[in-house]
C-alpha cells in the first residue's frame, strides 16, 4: 500500500516537475544559471528518491527461503537395497535383495530418528527343504501321477528404529549420514508348486517345510545424503549392515523330522539406495526487507 502511494504521488507531482526543469534549461542560457542548476538538482534528487525507493520495494519485498540446515522436517523414505548374506545366512541363501519405506524426523541440528521396514527377497536358495518328498533321481511326483514343478525363493522382512546424525560440511543440507538402528528381522523358504499337484506343501503343511526364522537385529548405515528444498531432489546412497540374532519358529520341520534347535547369526552387507519425500516443518520462508 505504502508503495502504491509514493508512486501515485511521484506521477501527480510529475508535470510540475517537468515544467521547472524545461523553463530553467531555457533561463540557463541567460542571467540566472546558479538558481536554475539548484533547481535542476533539487529536482533530479526528487525524482532519484522516489524511483529508488519504489525499486527497493519491488526488489526487496520477496520471498526467501530459510537456509536448509535450519528446518525441521520429516522425511519419508522409499528405498532399493542389495545384499550379500554372511555368517548362518550365507548357508541358506544366496544374494538377496530389498524395497523398503520409511520416516524419520529431522532436527535443526541434524539429527534423526524414525521407523523403518523393508521385504527381502531372493531366487538362490542353498537348502532343500523338500528333500523328504523327492524320489531317488531327484523328482518330486504329484498327484497326477507326474513330475511336480516346484521351486525355492528367499523371503524375509526387517523392521525396526533409527537413529542418527548428518555431518554436514557447507550450508546446505547434505553430507555424510550416519544411523544406528535395531528392530526386527526374520526369513523363510518359500516354496512354490507351479504344478499344483503336491498336496504336502499346500495350506499349513506348507509350514512344515519353510524354516521361518526370526529374531532381534542390529542395522547401521553409513552413506550420502541430500535434502533438497522446493524443487530439489532428495536422495541417500550407501553400505548397510545387518546382524540378526535368530532361532527358528517352528515347533517341526517335516524335511528333517524334528524341530531345527540352535541359535543363529545371520548378517547382510550391501547397498541402499533411497528417494526421500521431504515435509517442512514451522514456518518455511520469511520475508526480508
Amino acid at each position: 500500500m505504502l508503495m502504491f502511494q509514493k508512486l501515485r504521488f511521484l506521477i501527480s507531482h510529475f508535470p510540475a516537475a517537468l515544467d521547472v526543469f524545461t523553463k530553467c534549461m531555457f533561463r540557463i542560457s541567460f542571467a540566472k544559471p546558479i538558481p536554475c542548476l539548484q533547481i535542476i538538482g533539487r529536482a533530479a534528487f526528487f525524482l532519484l528518491f522516489f524511483s529508488s525507493t519504489l525499486i527497493a520495494q519491488s526488489s526487496t519485498e520477496i520471498k526467501k527461503p530459510v537456509k536448509e540446515g535450519k528446518s525441521k522436517a520429516v522425511l519419508a523414505h522409499f528405498a532399493l537395497g542389495g545384499h550379500l548374506p554372511a555368517g548362518d545366512l550365507s548357508e541358506r541363501f544366496g544374494l538377496n535383495g530389498s524395497i523398503g519405506a520409511g520416516t524419520e524426523f529431522f532436527t535443526s541440528k541434524n539429527w534423526f530418528f524414525g521407523l523403518e521396514g523393508a521385504f527381502l527377497f531372493g531366487s538362490k536358495v542353498k537348502e532343500d527343504p523338500l528333500s523328504i518328498l523327492r524320489t531317488p533321481t531327484g523328482d518330486i511326483i504329484g498327484n497326477d501321477r507326474n513330475i511336480a514343478t516346484t521351486r525355492a525363493q528367499e523371503q524375509g522382512m526387517y523392521v525396526g528404529a533409527t537413529l542418527g546424525k548428518m555431518l554436514t560440511f557447507s550450508d546446505k543440507r547434505a553430507g555424510l549420514r550416519l544411523s544406528f538402528g535395531g528392530g526386527w528381522s526374520q526369513h523363510s523358504i518359500r516354496i512354490i508348486d507351479d504344478s499344483r499337484t503336491v498336496v504336502q506343501i499346500r495350506g499349513d503343511y506348507k509350514k512344515g517345510y519353510d524354516r521361518l526364522s526370526g529374531g532381534p537385529a542390529l542395522q547401521q548405515f553409513v552413506g550420502w545424503q541430500k535434502v533438497g528444498y522446493g524443487r530439489d531432489m532428495s536422495w541417500m546412497l550407501g553400505f548397510e549392515f545387518n546382524q540378526a540374532f535368530t532361532n527358528t519358529l517352528r515347533d517341526w520341520d517335516f524335511s528333517e523330522m524334528r524341530k531345527l534347535e540352535g541359535s543363529r547369526v545371520d548378517l547382510r552387507f550391501g547397498v541402499r539406495l533411497a528417494w526421500t519425500l521431504p515435509f517442512y516443518t514451522g514456518t518455511a520462508e520469511e520475508i526480508y526487507y
